[in-house]
């Protein structure tokens, strides 16, 4: 669909040039094919020019909730904490989910495995 949108506004553009133009633009459509385009600093195929976009994803930076808190402990009886960071069926979220750093993940999964061994988290959901 996007491509039949370029190819449209690039027939309108040439519609509107003049024909004498184009005996001209023959010697200058060889350099636009070797030329980086302005917009894409991609090179341009056969003088064309990338008119759109690509879209950019911007991501947020996650932050350690536990470095916010300044926390220096995990506890493992804290359950309303360690449901935060599991599944509905019992797996460990990893830290790119989680946005935990690497110290405050190793207490998490620590005492994850604590609270499952004295049944207070469950290992698998039903």
């Amino acid at each position: 669909m996007e491509e039949e949108k370029k190819d449209e506004m690039i027939k309108e553009e040439e519609s509107q040039e003049p024909e004498e133009k184009e005996e001209v633009d023959e010697s200058s459509r060889e350099k636009k094919e070797t030329e980086p385009s302005a917009e894409m600093g991609d090179t341009a195929p056969k003088g064309r020019t990338n008119t759109f976009r690509q879209k950019r994803t911007y991501f947020r930076k996650k932050v350690c909730k536990l470095c916010l808190k300044k926390a220096q402990s995990v506890d493992y009886k804290d359950v309303e904490l360690l449901r935060r960071f599991i599944t509905e069926r019992g797996k460990i979220l990893p830290r790119r989910i989680t946005g935990t750093c690497a110290r405050h993940q190793r207490m998490l999964s620590r005492a994850i495995q604590r609270a499952r061994m004295i049944a207070l988290l469950p290992f698998v959901s039903k």
